[in-house]
């Protein structure tokens, strides 16, 4: 199931795409792909979308499992572009997108799939759900220049915060139950990531529907589907456990040279299961038990 290009994919979509949960994974480097690809498939998604480089080889097993298309996840605004085409091709499926070396946890995932949690999200009356990036970081940086092990992985246990998000259009008056979070190596390295892109947030589950439109701040144009929780009571949220931003501050040159590890006093081995996340408070499962 391979396509050369999104246009083609969208052209002759598969009939799975429309049934969903579907999972978008966007490939921007070689690194850790297959396991990124086989951890959603694992999860129970029933669509595993890997969206990569033309040059980039996917091992067999995942050639008749993953639908493949041709693209280029570096390229501007191209993650948008993406999410919003597939999305409109199917109006009514939960979506999910992330990048590769990243690594959807929620609630109870070891014994229950995806589409379990989305159906009791929906019956919730929620159309999105709230995730947080969390990062990884090997302990290790002279055995692991490129900060990525599975094996030494290794997340902040503390330093996570949130802000009110303010609305421009209202003075800058805080938005209804919607927050900018912030920690972990963007909050510790501040001063080599961009404003902009500081926050930890992201609406990576949402249901598509016609005129939805993922922006570039991983919000949506719809803003109840950037809101943590419904007005009555608390609901899901879900954890990206990703190595993207390690990745980044160990290949970019303006940082890697005042790097020399990320682990500190705050640091723990990230276990690879949910309860660590829960009990961390880096996700919660709300009314499902």
């Amino acid at each position: 199931m391979h396509y050369e290009s999104l246009k083609d994919f969208l052209t002759a979509p598969p009939s799975a795409l429309r049934k969903g949960p579907v999972a978008m994974i966007f490939v921007e480097d070689d690194v850790e792909v297959a396991t990124t690809l086989r951890h959603h498939d694992q999860m129970g998604f029933t669509t595993v979308i890997a969206l990569m480089p033309a040059a980039f080889d996917l091992p067999g097993d995942l050639q008749e499992t993953v639908h493949r298309i041709d693209y280029d996840a570096t390229a501007e605004r191209a993650v948008e572009h993406a999410v919003n085409s597939i999305g409109a091709a199917a109006p009514g499926a939960w979506m999910y997108y992330c990048f590769n070396a990243e690594y959807l946890f929620f609630p109870f995932c070891e014994t229950r799939t995806v589409g379990e949690m989305l159906a009791f999200h929906t019956e919730e009356r929620r159309d999105a759900m709230l995730t947080y990036v969390v990062d990884l970081y090997s302990d290790d940086l002279a055995e692991h220049p490129d900060a990525v092990s599975l094996d030494r992985a290794h997340l902040d246990r503390s330093g996570y915060y949130a802000l009110a998000r303010k609305d421009v259009a209202k003075n800058y008056h805080p938005k209804e139950r919607q927050l900018d979070f912030f920690g972990g190596l963007r909050w510790r390295f501040e001063e080599h990531v961009p404003y902009t892109r500081r926050k930890i947030d992201r609406i990576a589950l949402f249901r598509a529907k016609p005129g939805l439109e993922l922006r570039e701040d991983h919000t949506f144009s719809d803003e109840e589907y950037n809101t943590y929780a419904c007005p009555w009571h608390h609901n899901i949220t879900a954890a990206v456990c990703s190595f993207r931003t390690a990745k980044a501050l160990k290949s970019n040159p303006g940082s890697t040279y005042d790097i020399h590890t990320f682990k500190w006093h705050n640091s723990a081995p990230f276990e690879w299961h949910s309860r660590q996340l829960l009990d961390l408070g880096l996700m919660e499962p709300g009314q499902w038990f």
